[in-house]
């Protein structure tokens, strides 16, 4: 199943719960939610209260992307807060196998997520125990990028690498995708996109339904 996961990082925050109530009606699947720390990337965003205080308002899957140092000593702090899906970097934890154990102790989904400069092969060992792999179409935690071609590549091998070995595991990809290239990101293989920032920049509901007309004429293919 082909799935939308928009970024409240590009949402109007005087906003939030009627953009959020938006997204939810226009039958998005999943809520991304980019948490970093300015320290494991350059910028900072926002943490657990805010998550929390979203919670209440929405039944939606929060997909939520930890952008920070040593996660692992934060998950039971996302998971009471609410997140669903939690998605941490191979490169910000000593143990990856330990941190994906505690995330499922949780009874929460996990997921790992692969930069434009980690090695792709880094996930394969672990990819029984997770629910997803994001792959970052842009540089981690930094605004305003192109899209990088050679996030394909990493996505149709991972696509090839699940195939092969009759697994479940969702492909997420983030960064800079819209209208322009999302046929490619979907034959490369990802079935849960994040959508383009500019999808908060006139009518949300508008913007999201081209995607799902997008996903529609993609599987009449």
């Amino acid at each position: 199943m082909l799935k939308l996961a928009p970024s409240i990082l590009s949402a109007d925050f005087t906003r939030l719960c009627g953009q959020i109530k938006q997204i939810e009606q226009s039958g998005a699947h999943y809520l991304h939610i980019d948490v970093m720390d300015g320290n494991f990337v350059p910028n900072l965003s926002y943490g657990q209260p805010i998550i929390k205080s979203i919670r209440s308002i929405t039944d939606m899957t929060f997909d939520v992307h930890l952008m920070i140092n040593n996660p692992d000593k934060y998950l039971e702090d996302f998971a009471d807060s609410g997140a669903d899906i939690i998605n941490f970097h191979p490169d910000a934890v000593e143990d990856i196998d330990a941190c994906i154990r505690k995330i499922k102790s949780l009874n929460k989904r996990a997921a790992l997520t692969i930069s434009p400069n980690t090695d792709l092969e880094i996930v394969f060992p672990h990819l029984e125990n997770l629910d997803m792999v994001l792959i970052m179409s842009v540089e981690t935690g930094n605004y305003s990028q192109k899209f990088n071609p050679e996030s394909l590549k990493k996505t149709e091998a991972l696509a090839k690498h699940i195939a092969n070995n009759n697994l479940f595991t969702e492909i997420e990809m983030n960064g800079a995708i819209n209208l322009e290239n999302l046929k490619d990101v979907l034959n490369a293989g990802a079935n849960v996109i994040v959508p383009d920032a500019n999808i908060f920049d006139s009518d949300l509901n508008k913007s999201i339904r081209e995607y799902y007309d997008c996903f529609a004429d993609f599987l009449k293919i």
